[in-house]
């Protein structure tokens, strides 16, 4: 009886105290596309890392999995003007992540190019990261 009752307490405290890495990752990222309009580059650096850790991804893992207004976060960022978050994306992620085609069909650098953002910030970093 005595080791049932401790086998019993043991795992009622386990999973009280279990980590909540295991939520779900759409929750962790649901606020993303705000941090990035914000240009909140601590924050985004932050939930990054957060990510990160609890699900061992990084941002070229789930980045095709994000649309903020049906724009990728690189996009969006150029949009509203985010120059530290696109700058800090853009150096956070692979050159094979950053030429590929996005949903659109349009590489992020094409895409780009058509619609007047290569000569922000933005668009100097992405250019100086695929060359």
């Amino acid at each position: 009886m005595k080791n049932s009752t401790l086998l019993l307490i043991g795992a009622v405290s386990a999973f009280a105290f279990a980590p909540a890495s295991y939520a779900d990752i759409n929750e962790d990222l649901a606020n993303i596309c705000t941090i990035v309009k914000n240009d909140d580059k601590s924050e985004l650096r932050k939930k990054l890392r957060g990510v990160q850790n609890d699900y061992r991804l990084r941002l070229g893992d789930y980045y095709t999995g994000i649309s903020c207004g049906g724009s990728s976060l690189i996009r969006y960022a150029m949009e509203n003007g985010s120059v530290e978050t696109g700058t800090y994306m853009i150096k956070r992620m692979g050159v094979s992540d950053l030429t590929a085609a996005e949903k659109d069909g349009m590489a992020l650098k094409d895409w780009a190019q058509s619609n007047g953002y290569m000569d922000s910030e933005i668009g100097k970093e992405l250019l100086a990261r695929i060359n």
